[in-house]
Order: C-alpha cells, then sequence, then structure tokens
C-alpha cells in the first residue's frame, strides 16, 4: 500500500509544499510566495491556499497530519510561537489555527529540526543513519545560527522545544549584545553577518562572506576573518559534542559552505577543545539544498 506524507516549509518569502511516498520520494512539490507583508490571516489563507492546489493537482487524499516547518518555535506549554523572524508569527497559536483552518492535525517543528531530519535520513548522512541508533545534529550556520538533533529516526524537541540551539550559548563574556537579550552569543561571533561586520572592522570595507572566504590568501583582513571562524566555531562546537557526543554532523546555511570548515584546521579547532584526543566523527556538507526543509517537514508527519 503506497502511503503519502505532506509537508510544508514556510519561509518569510516562500512556502513549499511536497508530497512524498513511503519510499520517500517526492511525487509532487509546489511553492508560492508568502507575502507575509499582509500578516498573520493572510499567511494561514497562503498555506490553505497552496495545500489546496497540491490536492488538486495531484488527485492525492489530504492526509490526515500535516508537517509544518517554521521559523522560531512553537512553545506547546504556552501554546504560541516565540523567537520567529517572521514577526507577526510571534504570539500566535499557529498550531490551533491551523488545525481548525485544515480540519486535520498539524505537527510543528523549527526549520533547524527539519533540516537535521531531512539531511541525516534523506541526505548527507543517510548512509550512515541506523534509524534505532545513530545521533545526528544538523547545524544551520547562515544569517543566525542554529540546530537540531536526530535520534532514532526522529527529531528531538527537548523539555523546553529547544533541543539541539546552541547558537545562543555564551561564547565570548561580554561580547556584542544578541537580539535574545545576551550578550556574546555563539549567534554574535559565527554567523554571517557577525564575521561581516569583523571584517568591516579590521578593514573599514563591506565585502560579503564568500568573497572573504575566497581571497584568505591576498587580503589579511579576509584571512583573519576566516581564522576567527575556525577558532570560534570549534569551541563552540566542541561544546555541543562532549555533551551531546552526536556520530555525525551536517553544517547547512550560507556559512557551512565555506571549505574551511571542511579542512584540517576545522578539526583542529574542534580538538582544542573536545575531552578526547581525536574528533572521530565526520563534518559533512548537506546534500538537499533548500529542499531540506521541506522535505523534513514531511518527515514529521510520518506514524511512529
Amino acid at each position: 500500500m503506497v502511503e503519502h506524507f505532506w509537508g510544508i516549509d514556510l519561509g518569510g518569502t516562500k512556502i513549499e509544499a511536497v508530497v512524498i511516498n513511503n519510499h520517500l520520494k517526492p511525487v509532487m512539490r509546489r511553492r508560492i510566495a508568502t507575502e507575509a507583508s499582509e500578516g498573520y490571516n493572510h499567511i494561514l489563507q497562503r498555506i490553505e491556499q497552496l495545500i489546496g492546489m497540491i490536492a488538486l493537482e495531484s488527485g492525492i487524499m489530504l492526509p490526515s497530519t500535516i508537517g509544518i516547518g517554521t521559523p522560531g518555535r512553537y512553545d506547546a506549554a504556552c501554546g504560541v510561537m516565540k523567537n520567529s523572524n517572521t514577526l507577526c508569527l510571534n504570539g500566535r497559536n499557529l498550531k490551533d489555527d491551523l488545525e481548525q483552518l485544515l480540519k486535520r492535525a498539524v505537527v510543528l517543528e523549527n526549520d533547524a529540526n527539519c533540516f537535521a531530519l531531512a539531511e541525516s535520513l534523506l541526505g548527507s548522512g543517510a548512509a550512515l543513519m541506523r534509524e534505532d541508533t545513530t545521533v545526528a545534529f544538523g547545524i544551520i550556520l547562515g544569517t543566525g545560527v542554529g540546530g537540531g538533533i536526530v535520534c532514532g529516526g526522529k527529531a528531538r524537541r527537548g523539555a523546553h522545544g529547544i533541543a539541539g540551539e546552541w547558537g545562543h550559548n555564551e561564547l565570548i563574556p561580554g561580547g556584542e549584545p544578541c537580539y535574545c537579550g545576551r550578550r556574546g552569543c555563539v549567534e554574535t561571533v559565527i554567523s554571517g553577518p557577525a564575521l561581516e561586520r569583523y571584517y568591516h572592522q579590521l578593514s573599514g570595507s563591506f565585502k560579503p562572506l564568500e568573497r572573504i572566504a575566497a581571497t584568505c590568501d591576498s587580503d589579511d583582513a579576509a584571512a583573519a576573518t576566516i581564522e576567527r571562524l575556525l577558532f570560534y566555531f570549534g569551541k563552540a562546537l566542541a561544546t555541543v559534542i562532549n555533551i551531546l557526543d552526536p556520530d555525525l554532523c551536517i553544517i547547512g546555511g550560507g556559512v557551512g559552505q565555506i571549505e574551511q570548515l571542511y579542512a584540517q584546521e576545522a578539526v583542529q579547532a574542534i580538538e582544542r577543545h573536545l575531552f578526547n584526543s581525536e574528533l572521530r566523527i565526520p563534518l559533512l556538507r548537506p546534500l538537499l539544498g533548500d529542499s531540506a526543509g521541506v522535505f523534513g517537514a514531511a518527515l514529521l508527519a510520518r506514524k511512529p
């Protein structure tokens, strides 16, 4: 019997839907603009519209449960969305509102958990995963810094719904202020914007991170910026590994495309802070590109 699992990736600029079969292969994909500037209720209507399009075009019956990946996180205890950069979602009960609108169950997870789930089961970690035992740490290293943990083939939420959120651990005491209200968070040090700010402080000019990484051999400020990235990436990730000790790490996001993160220098930077003599797990590049979020959302809808 063929089963189908539906997933929605709710982004700030686009909403994407996918239907996958029980062999985890996509049978239908579609995306539309979010139009978030029109407000919360409009976003709900856009999700409903997209699901209707998929059902009409595919001829596949709507499922009893739909997985949805979101920016920010849903606090089940309070019944509200928190920490979303789509600001109109914050403080709203997105789960209940969608369930009432769609007349079916909804499973919400943040986008980092969806990334970790998709890449570990369908992407770069798939060959290494044994669903019952393997632990994967999926890293979002881009405009912000986040993460997700997959164990037993499922994304782990934790008691507070923040499992894997390493981006707001203190990395530099008294460092730059963070939007979360703290100072010196990992996100203020090794996110893309933070590294570009650091380069600007050193050079007096702006250069996008991609160019910074590409000009290390000829630009002293660029070399210092990448050196800073590797040092603090190693320190921050070693802390996670010391506690979680995952079987593999998958690095996503724009910063995760920097070649130096996969070089021996990055391994050595981690090992300086690791409670072990050597790093024994792979640092993997993602394979699914911008598909990871929507595939992860569809995986949420699978039965345990």
